[in-house]
This record gives C-alpha cells, structure tokens and sequence, in this order.
C-alpha cells in the first residue's frame, strides 16, 4: 500500500513509468560499466604515458650533463610531448601537508602512475584553471616542475559516449511518448463518452478507434447504447398506447356521468375517476422518465427559483439561498419535475421549506431542508422504491400515489448525479441533491 501511493494514477502514467524506468536502469548500468571498464583502462594507460615521460626527463637530466643539451631535450619534449618543463636549484617541496591533492579519478590516476614510475616525492594540482596539470617533482638538486595538457589524461570519448546515450534516449523517449498518447487517446475518448451517455448527453459521433482490444470495447459500448436506445424506444411507444387505451374508457365513464345527471349519485364516482386518472398519470410519469428530451445547457439557478416561484404562487411558505448562476447541460423540464417533487413532498408534511443551494469543488448541491416530522434513518432509502408510501392507507389525497421520489431519484441519476437523505437543522427531512459540474 505504501508504494501506491507515489504511482501515477493515469494510465498514461503508468505506462510512461514502465518505459522509463527500464531505459534508465539500462543507462545506469551502461555507464557504470564503461567507467569501470573502458574509462578506467584508457585513463590508466594515458596517465602512465605521462608518468613515463616525466621519468625520460629526470633520466635525461641525470644521462645529459650539459646545460645547452638538457634545454635542447626540454624543447623537444615541449614540442613533441606537449610537456613544458622548468627546474628550481635548491628548491624545496613543503614538508608540511598532502604530497597530492586529490580531487578527482583522473587525480587517483595519475598519482598512481607517478608512483609506479618515479620513485621520489611529488606533488599534484589538476586545478588550474587554464586546462593545465601541473607536476612538481622533487629532485636531489632542486625540483622539477612539469606542465601538461589536461586533455593527454582525460578521454574525451567519455562525453561523446554519454553525450550519444543520453540524447539517443531522449528522442526514443519523445517518440514513445507521442506514441502512448496517441494510445491513450482512444480510451480517454471512450471514458468521455460513456460518461456522457450516463448523464443523458449527446455522444456525438463516436467512433472506435485505437488499439484492437480498445476498438472492441468501444464497438461494445455502441452496441449497448443503440440496444438502451432502441429499449427506451419501444418502451415510450408502448407508453404511448398504454395512455391512449386507459384515456379512452376513463373518458366514456365521465361522459356516461354527465348523462346521468343525478349528482348526488355520480360524485363518488367522478372522485373515484379523478383519482384513476391521478394515478395514471403518475404511472405514465414514472414510466416515462426522460423519454425524448434532449439535454441542452441550462441555467440551475434560475430552474430552482422558478420551482420556488411556484410554491409561494400557491400560498407556500420556503426561503430560497443561492451563492450564483450555475449553468451546466440538463434536462430542464425532467429536472424541474424532479426539483418539483421533492419540494411539493417536503410542502405536504412541514409548515416551512428552505431551498440552499451552493458549489463545491467538482459538484453542484442543492438542499431542500423542511421542519416536518421526517422519516425515520432506517426507511429514508425505502421511500425511494416505486409505489411505497409511509403513509398505509393509501389515500391519494394524503401523499399521491408513491413515486414522487422515485421519479425524483430516477431525473437525478440520468443526470450523473444522487440524492441523500438526512435530518434537518429545523427538525424534519433534509433532502441533498447533487450533481456533476
């Protein structure tokens, strides 16, 4: 668990990770090996070269006794070695202090070789600052100060040779990465569409693209939503004859009423068919959910006061708090009805509603608090199933028929959204609405 934490969370990242991480083992371990093998080999043979010509010089000194010799020797080896030398009589190295400063490998190096091939006391600096190496050699008559080119003990090849890797790595790494996003990119396309289709949006003209196993669950996901489609289809034309078969004999009922004439004998009836025909068209409005509306955008905040509006037209008493227009895409008249149902619940069982609405970070929440009796904890997700009432007795008069919720519950969820229950601060039913931005 402790490593998943510092994992990328997207599949881009992942895979970026998979394809990084090997080509910088394979890096470290390619240069770890050049410098112990070919960088150290090179390096070595290059500072004993030097070494060994500083020890000719010494020798020839000693085999070359005239003055105008031993300069015509120090001007060959200037001219041929790239080794410029220079002798202080009775000069004296400091007692006191390291005889080599190092600072580097290349220093290691060159001290080793110096000691295999000199067997007197030296002192090295390699920090200069003018790409020369300066080589004091303590002699019996004084010392002999030697300066050479850096670049006779270093291998340049170390920096074309690191230079090639790392540049290499990073055009495969380019082309690798362009290569996973556009990998990636089907699926995110995918992702995006059926969070749209979810919501009850408009998925546009989405095509299977990608990899084979990313265009198979693509061409699955347009199977599933011309199949939902097609279902949704034949479920409103079915609705449609449904509605029209049930109108029609509620209809000759009332006109065979009217015929009659005697009220005090027919105005039960009428109520029975007033409630008959209440009832159906919850049912119907159930049934129909969101059938055939588009989702375009829309302004929330004016859709809920518009909700409000209605309930003081109607002798209500609620308060409305928002903190600004929120647009997102909808479907205003399936969300109106929701918003409608739950505040014409919450009117039915409380004296007074207040409406809050607010936007947090990725949501939008709309609270319907009221001041009625509530429900209790353990029923607040029964209320939600199709056709229950807390109220047993039925009465449409006293609660409709049961699907106010639902209907409500049903509106929300088509959007990407949900509703929760809980206690209210004035006493009654908190109801939380909350939908994606």
């Amino acid at each position: 668990m402790g490593m998943k934490r510092f994992l990328p969370k997207s599949l881009f990242g992942r895979w970026l990770l998979m394809l990084v991480t090997p080509v910088v083992l394979l890096q470290v371990i390619s240069t770890s090996i050049f410098y112990q093998g070919h960088w150290d080999t090179v390096t070595r043979r290059l500072a004993l070269g030097v070494a060994g010509e500083i020890a000719l010089l010494i020798d020839a000194r000693t085999l070359v006794p005239d003055p105008i010799m031993r300069a015509r020797v120090n001007y060959l080896a200037d001219r041929h070695m790239q080794i410029a030398s220079s002798f202080e009589t009775g000069a004296r190295l400091p007692a006191e202090g390291p005889r080599v400063r190092f600072y580097s490998i290349l220093d290691n190096m060159l001290a080793q070789a110096l000691r295999e091939r000199l067997d007197l006391p030296f002192d090295i600096d390699t920090r200069r600052g003018d790409n020369l190496i300066e080589i004091r050699v303590q002699l019996p008559d004084g010392v002999l100060t030697v300066l050479t080119q850096e670049k006779r003990l270093f291998s340049t090849t170390t920096y074309v040779f690191v230079m090639w890797m790392v540049g290499t790595s990073l055009v495969l790494l380019a082309i690798a990465i362009l290569f996973l996003r556009n990998q990636v990119k089907p699926i995110r396309l995918l992702a995006e569409a059926a969070d749209a289709f979810g919501k009850g949006r408009d998925v546009g003209r989405f095509r299977p693209a990608g990899a084979t196993e990313v265009r198979r669950a693509a061409a699955a996901f347009i199977a599933m939503q011309k199949r939902i489609q097609r279902q949704i289809g034949q479920r409103t034309e079915m609705l449609a004859g449904v509605s029209h078969d049930l109108r029609t004999p509620l209809t000759r009922m009332k006109l065979q009423l009217e015929m009659l004439g005697d009220e005090t004998l027919t105005a039960d009836l009428k109520r029975d068919i007033a409630d008959m025909e209440k009832m159906i068209e919850g049912y119907l409005a159930f049934a129909r959910g969101q059938d055939g509306e588009p989702a375009v955008m829309a302004d929330l905040t004016a859709l809920v006061a518009e909700v409000a509006d209605d309930v003081r037209r109607h002798g209500g008493d609620i308060s409305l708090d928002t903190d600004g227009q929120v647009e997102l895409h909808l479907r205003p008249n399936a969300m109106k009805r929701a918003l409608t149902n739950l505040v014409d619940n919450a009117r039915r069982h409380a004296k007074h509603v207040a409406i809050g609405m607010k936007t947090l970070q990725n949501v939008v929440e709309i609270v319907i608090d009221d001041d009625g009796p509530g429900i209790p904890p353990e029923r607040r997700e029964e209320v939600f199933r199709p056709f229950f009432r807390l109220d047993p007795s039925r009465n449409p008069a006293t609660g409709g028929v049961g699907l106010g919720l639902t209907i409500a519950r049903d509106v929300v969820r088509g959007h990407g959204g949900e509703i929760v229950l809980s206690g209210s601060p004035l006493g009654g039913l908190r109801v939380a609405l909350r939908l994606p931005l």
